[in-house]
This record gives C-alpha cells, sequence and structure tokens, in this order.
C-alpha cells in the first residue's frame, strides 16, 4: 500500500497510520491474494501475505464471502458490511465483522481494503459436522444464527426455493426433521 502524501489533503501517511491502529486492517489484491496486513490482523491471522483470502475464512463463509469481493472488484457495490467465520493463527474460528471498500486507482478497481471488528477472543464457533457439504455447513451456520430463508437467500445471493432445498438436504444429512432439530445436532455433535 502506498503512502497517500498530499492527496488527503493533510500531507500524512496513511499505511503508517493504519500499521499503528488496534483494528485488524488489511488489503487484497484484485485476485483475493492478501498484500498487506497491519500487526492488529497479523496477531489475529498470522503472516498470510501472500495467500488467498479464502484461506482464513471458514468454510461455511467460504461462497458467501468470494461473492462479496467479486462485487468489490466488479464495481458493483461500494461497501459492505458482513459477518463471517475467520480461522485465527492459533486455528481458533472467530466470528468477525467485515467492513471493505474498493481501492480505486486510474479511475477502475486495484484492490479491496478491509477492517476486521468484532470479539476478537472471546466468541469461538465450533467446526461443521465433517460429513456436511460445504453449502450445507454455509446454511446450518446461517441457521445457528437465527436466519430465515430470505436473510440466508440474500446473505448467499441464491434463491428462497435453492436455501429450502440446501435445508431439506441438510436435515437429511443430519438424520432431523426440524431446523431447530438440525441446530441441536450439530450443537451436541460439536461438544
Amino acid at each position: 500500500m502506498a503512502s497517500t502524501g498530499p492527496g488527503l489533503g493533510v500531507g500524512g501517511d496513511v499505511e503508517q497510520a493504519l500499521g499503528g491502529m488496534p483494528v485488524p486492517s488489511y488489503v487484497l489484491d484484485t485476485s483475493g491474494v492478501i498484500r498487506w496486513l497491519n500487526p492488529a490482523a497479523e496477531r489475529l491471522l498470522g503472516d498470510v501475505r501472500g495467500s488467498h483470502f479464502t484461506s482464513v475464512v471458514g468454510l461455511e463463509d467460504r461462497t458467501r464471502a468470494e461473492g462479496i469481493f467479486a462485487q468489490k472488484v466488479l464495481g458493483t457495490s461500494a461497501s459492505t458490511e458482513a459477518g463471517g467465520v475467520f480461522v485465527s493463527a492459533d486455528g481458533t474460528r472467530v466470528n468477525l465483522e467485515v467492513s471493505a471498500v474498493p481501492l480505486m486507482g486510474g479511475g477502475h478497481v486495484v484492490g479491496v481494503f478491509g477492517l476486521l471488528n468484532g470479539p476478537l477472543a472471546t466468541e469461538v464457533t465450533p467446526a461443521p459436522p465433517g460429513h456436511l457439504t460445504p453449502r450445507q455447513a454455509e446454511v446450518l451456520a446461517h441457521l445457528e444464527q437465527g436466519r430465515s430463508t430470505r436473510q440466508i437467500a440474500d446473505d448467499l445471493h441464491i434463491s428462497t426455493e435453492t436455501v429450502r432445498n440446501h435445508v431439506r438436504h441438510l436435515l437429511r444429512a443430519l438424520g432431523v426433521n426440524t431446523r431447530l432439530e438440525a441446530v441441536a445436532v450439530a450443537r451436541r455433535t460439536r461438544a
């Protein structure tokens, strides 16, 4: 991330300032590779520079995270706020809120800048049951958050009927009849 110099009108070095912030911050290139982390992000995620951002996103949130990233790179979304599960440097799964914006250069998107907010050490999300597909695990994570069919559809950028199909397959995979039972079985399996 280059120094912004007088472009901000104050003559400060934004990269240096962000480096000193306690809020984990990052920059991705247009292919999704992590190019810059501030020290707070490195403490949380490890030195993952050069890795694809999905390497630190929980399996159940990868598809949604890739969709949100694509919106940034394509310039169809100026700013997003979304929650997700991340895998910390020590392997702990942590729920975080992500605020991200596209980085512009020469009139086009050159990357994505983001901040990670939320409980950095208090809220741990267990791994989903191993026999589920990534999409089933993703839907189960949304069910555990109390999300409705419409909310899940909006989050995953799919139709409500597709969500219903995923829920039916998820219930069958877990051997249960209701969404509440699915959440209970998943939590018991992880205990």
